[in-house]
């Protein structure tokens, strides 16, 4: 709070970016975005391929300098003292897509306090900060004192996942983090993110193409589409649109659309429904209604 102010963790104000400008390969990867997250929140970031959701993403901790415009982190503008840019990359963690190619260290507890220990900590401090965060993302103990290129590719992420969360940042941005995992492997980081979250209460911008993902996870969705801010809002929200994010090439999650066509033949089910677990709560007691009245 400032003078009774309510401010966000993160803005945009009329943020553009232009790659190669002023050459024959310019390209507006970013146009004009303004938009407010606030503390504590998490976000889904969704979009095709080139909307712009990459270059936004890295915009908002110093990764790229805006063309023009302005990111803000609790109200100061990242690029005000652009010599303190480092400083903002601690409290605004980015997790590439897959991290795990960024693992070097010798031991993977090493791995994870090499952030920490570059923050200033001391080797104790970040030790119990990798502790921390290998729990955070299931990691077993006994996998910390392994070479990084001993372990499965699951483990592999979730150690370089660790390496970002044992920084301790405000907001922790996750580029696909379930990119190339089975279905398993997905389902149990996905639910680890979410723990994390709901445990320390920070910010969370999640960029995935799985539409079932950010159902299950986000309480808003930011939506790009060529380079512009097409909405962000609240999931329910945004996937009660289905046409018009098919007309910019995404889909409303595979439960959300057959629960809308349920409803469309007269069944009393929410067409918002994201989940399948949503979904079983309302059709299972509707079942057993219509075994009752096959029974009488």
């Amino acid at each position: 709070m400032a003078g009774g102010v309510h401010m966000p963790i993160l803005e945009t104000k009329n943020l553009t970016y232009i790659y190669g400008q002023g050459t024959p390969f310019e390209k507006t990867a970013v146009e004009d975005v303004s938009l407010s997250i606030e503390k504590g929140e998490f976000i889904g970031v969704i979009g095709h391929t080139g909307s712009g959701k990459s270059t936004l993403i890295q915009t908002l901790n110093g990764l790229v300098r805006p063309t023009s415009g302005q990111v803000l982190l609790e109200g100061q503008d990242i690029w005000r003292e652009p010599k303190k840019i480092r400083a903002v990359r601690f409290r605004v963690g980015m997790v590439f897509q897959y991290p795990e190619y960024q693992l070097f260290e010798e031991t993977v507890l090493k791995d994870i306090m090499f952030g920490p220990k570059n923050q200033g900590l001391s080797d104790d401090e970040a030790q119990a900060r990798a502790y921390e965060a290998a729990r955070f993302t299931g990691l077993k103990e006994e996998l910390l004192g392994k070479s990084p290129f001993e372990l499965s590719g699951g483990e592999k992420r979730r150690a370089a996942i660790a390496g970002v969360i044992a920084m301790d940042p405000e907001v922790l941005i996750l580029d696909e983090p379930t990119a190339g995992l089975d279905p398993r492997g997905r389902d149990v980081l996905l639910a680890q993110i979410a723990q994390y979250h709901k445990e320390r209460g920070n910010t969370v911008l999640l960029v995935s193409h799985s539409m079932e993902d950010v159902g299950r996870v986000a309480d808003r969705l930011l939506v790009m589409n060529a380079g512009q801010l097409l909405a962000l809002a609240p999931t329910k929200e945004v996937f009660s649109q289905g046409e018009e994010l098919e007309r910019v090439g995404l889909r409303v999650p595979q439960i959300t659309k057959i629960m809308g066509e349920l409803q469309k033949l007269g069944l009393p089910v929410d067409p918002s429904t994201l989940t399948v677990d949503g979904a079983l709560q309302q059709l299972i007691p509707l079942l057993k209604e219509r075994r009752n009245l096959h029974a009488v």
